[in-house]
């Protein structure tokens, strides 16, 4: 018998727990709608906030031995151009969710209305850029802050709440717990770790923006732990994204305590056939462990402790 792969993550129904990550092919109706048709059980767009934004010049990502490292800047077109985008993506047949950044509770329970409004089925809240002032995990490092901002989107919008947390914190836990005892249906674990390169000819950063952030393989032991951490500690799902490139690596976050990932980085050497290789390895690996459905495997390895 088929394993059942379905999940549910705040009222939210996924055909299957793999998601596109936000910031990457997050941009176009036409791009989301080709990544839910690839396989993707649904789609994170790329972080949008009320007026557009230019970002750092180039170069704004680079290859390291270890993966990535981007400094985009938060560009985009702005939340009224980026909402002409939904129709499209609707089509996909999947969930859509919309990230948004803001510099108050007030920007991002406005931006979340806007979402509601355009047919967002959810939307997730970054507070967790790692080379943005005012925008990004200057606002996830503080549990108070974060807690207001859940709050205040959650008194303006009926649709699911997803909060992306920084790993750049002494406790991810506390963040956490915070965002949850305020209203979110999920929290994102982790976005990238602040890192920085530098071209040892010139002697300069490597990226225009000159610290930025390391996605990929390399952060995946970070990522699978702070998973592990904050699935112990809140009463909401937990959706784990840091380097995932298969399926085993799939398996791994959700033994860990995460009951859907996040692909990013992987799309850039698996192509978009990486959702679906990470759906056929998943369910091979649950019929061959005698499990009937995906959600078995959630947390499993905390009964090991």
């Amino acid at each position: 018998m088929k394993p059942d792969l379905t999940v549910s993550l705040g009222g939210l129904q996924l055909r299957n727990p793999t998601m596109l990550a936000a910031g990457v092919l997050g941009l176009s109706g036409a791009t989301l709608k080709r990544v839910a048709e690839s396989g993707a059980g649904a789609v994170v767009t790329k972080s949008v906030g009320l007026i557009p934004r230019e970002g750092y010049q180039n170069p704004t990502v680079v290859s390291v031995r270890c993966g990535l490292l981007n400094a985009i800047g938060l560009s985009n077109p702005g939340i009224d151009d980026f909402l002409k985008e939904m129709p499209e993506a609707k089509e996909g047949g999947v969930p859509v969710i919309i990230s948004i950044y803001g510099c108050s509770p007030e920007e991002f329970a406005t931006l979340a209305e806007r979402c509601e409004e355009a047919g967002g089925d959810a939307v997730e809240l970054n507070v967790s850029c790692p080379h943005v002032e005012r925008f990004g995990m200057q606002v996830g490092q503080d549990p108070t802050l974060v807690s207001r901002i859940v709050k205040r989107v959650r008194s303006r919008t009926g649709i699911p709440i997803f909060v992306k947390l920084t790993p750049n914190i002494t406790d991810i836990t506390e963040v956490a717990k915070a965002a949850a005892d305020a209203g979110c249906d999920g929290i994102t674990a982790i976005n990238t770790l602040r890192a920085l390169a530098i071209e040892i000819e010139t002697s300069r950063p490597m990226l225009g923006g000159v610290y930025g952030g390391l996605s990929g393989p390399a952060i995946k032991p970070v990522a699978v732990r702070c998973v592990y951490e904050i699935s112990k500690s809140v009463h909401v799902p937990v959706i784990g994204v840091g380097g995932i490139e298969d399926w085993r690596d799939a398996v791994e976050f959700l033994l860990a305590g995460a009951s859907a990932v996040q692909i990013g980085s992987a799309l850039s050497t698996r192509g978009l056939n990486v959702f679906r290789e990470i759906t056929r390895g998943l369910s091979k690996y649950l019929r061959e462990k005698g499990f009937r459905s995906v959600r078995e495997i959630v947390g499993l390895s905390h009964r090991h402790e």
